[in-house]
């Protein structure tokens, strides 16, 4: 069925159509303006008995009145498959990295899918672990569960996201699918080269819509790399990490086409669909026969404040919460996740067992209570405190610097090896600080380490290493 452009207001496209049925809402139609590639549109509301609103998921330059467009019955459809390793594309599945078109034969499945029914979940409760310290001592991730981390500008959300495709692919020989949602071109550019250099870049897809791409494009590269994790789910039975970064760029590309669509903003100016939209985005993360699709997401966080309305509707749908902490950051203790403020569902005596359970709460106590006592030693001096709380306070600060952690993708920048630490060192490297066997070593041995061993190695050096 074909119809006419009849008006064009930025990413908005209106089109007549003269006879039969509108295409239905959600549904792709395709413009060819001369001397332009195809222009791909979502048919978003129904006008008239003859008329449609659209959004361009490219730039609607050279688009003019009267341009013929073709309504394709049917949501846009994206390649998956073993064709899209190794590859960058876009929202609608074109490649990004000059790697040539996909084959013709290449399988493409809908982006707008149903969620696997609650009869077919599977919710077992596994633990992903990362080697990172941190996230594994206090909020471990569960397979087929999503986590997200929030923070700030510059607190680390893209380089953790990276260490964890780097994790999957080495510990779990699994697959990725990294969806760039509103990111600049330069991070995109740097994460396609340093997974090349890693080479894991055949175990990965990877999927943008940049910062200066339309709304529609960032609104919908989600859904896009969602189709493709759930392809290796249902139909090779392969667990997925599926990373996205960044969550909050979701939201607002969904504001922007909301405000293009003249509906009238909802709380502190967003769309009122904004419940719908992220769970529409979340619910199809599941595990589904055996097979399970695992969601890391970065979440920005507007001014830090995470009574923000985008940030509390995707709590709602998490597992496991990270925060990246902008006072850990300024400290040096990478990654700069708050020890307080994270936490998961998975981190009961059931699940993670019950020495480990134990050991996680009595270092969050540690920790709390030296914070706690923190404006007092600025105020008095450490001095002032019992002895007691002298001994708790060089406790938790050898904690916290035992926290820190090397990255393997950040080897290049800072010069030092990137540690993966298992859980038994972690934990044992916690309860010894926890014991009082770390006491009369310096706090520098501690800092940047891999398990105990390193750090007694560090010690026995002459602290620092």
């Amino acid at each position: 069925m074909e119809g006419t452009v009849v008006g064009v207001a930025g990413s908005v496209v209106d089109v007549a159509f003269a006879s039969g049925p509108l295409p239905l809402l959600g549904t792709a139609i395709e413009a060819a303006p001369p001397g332009r590639p195809r222009l791909v549109l979502e048919v978003q509301q129904h006008l008239s008995p003859t008329e449609v609103r659209s959004v361009a998921m490219h730039s609607t330059s050279g688009l003019a009145r009267g341009t013929v467009v073709r309504a394709t019955g049917r949501p846009i459809l994206v390649p998956v498959g073993e064709a899209v390793l190794g590859r960058l594309m876009d929202v609608i599945g074109e490649p990004l990295d000059h790697g040539g078109p996909f084959p013709p034969d290449v399988p493409r499945l809908p982006i707008h899918r149903a969620p696997p029914p609650l009869a077919r979940q599977g919710r077992a409760a596994e633990v992903f672990w990362t080697g990172i310290k941190v996230i594994d001592l206090l909020a471990p991730l569960a397979q087929g569960g999503k986590a997200a981390m929030f923070g700030g500008a510059g607190v680390g959300k893209t380089v953790l996201i990276m260490e964890l495709i780097r994790t999957t692919v080495e510990k779990y020989a699994g697959l990725s699918v990294f969806a760039g949602i509103g990111e600049r071109s330069r991070e995109g550019h740097e994460l396609l080269l340093e997974l090349r250099r890693s080479g894991v870049l055949d175990r990965t897809c990877l999927v943008f819509g940049q910062m200066n791409e339309p709304p529609g494009a960032r609104w919908r590269v989600g859904m896009t790399a969602l189709t493709v994790a759930e392809y290796f789910r249902d139909r090779r039975a392969e667990n997925v990490l599926l990373l996205m970064d960044n969550v909050f760029r979701f939201v607002q590309a969904g504001g922007e086409v909301s405000g293009l669509l003249g509906r009238l903003p909802s709380r502190v100016g967003y769309q009122p669909t904004l419940a719908t939209e992220i769970a529409e985005l979340q619910e199809r993360i599941a595990s589904v026969g055996g097979a399970a699709v695992t969601s890391i997401q970065a979440v920005y966080v507007p001014a830090d404040d995470f009574t923000d309305p985008a940030v509390a509707e995707t709590f709602s749908h998490l597992d496991s919460t990270i925060v990246l902490s902008r006072e850990q950051a300024a400290a040096g203790l990478y990654p700069a996740i708050d020890p307080l403020a994270s936490g998961s569902a998975l981190l009961e005596p059931r699940t993670v067992g019950a020495a480990h359970y134990a050991l996680a709460q009595e270092a969050r106590r540690v920790i709390a209570r030296y914070r706690g006592l923190q404006e007092i030693i600025a105020l008095l001096g450490i001095e002032e405190l019992s002895r007691a709380d002298r001994q708790m306070v060089a406790r938790a600060r050898r904690l916290l610097r035992f926290l820190s952690q090397p990255f393997l993708v950040t080897e290049a920048f800072t010069g030092k090896p990137g540690r993966s630490v298992p859980l038994a060192d972690t934990l044992a490297g916690v309860k010894a600080i926890l014991d009082g066997e770390g006491d009369g070593w310096a706090e520098a041995s501690f800092y940047m380490a891999g398990g105990l061993d390193e750090v007694r190695a560090r010690e026995e050096r002459g602290g620092g290493g």
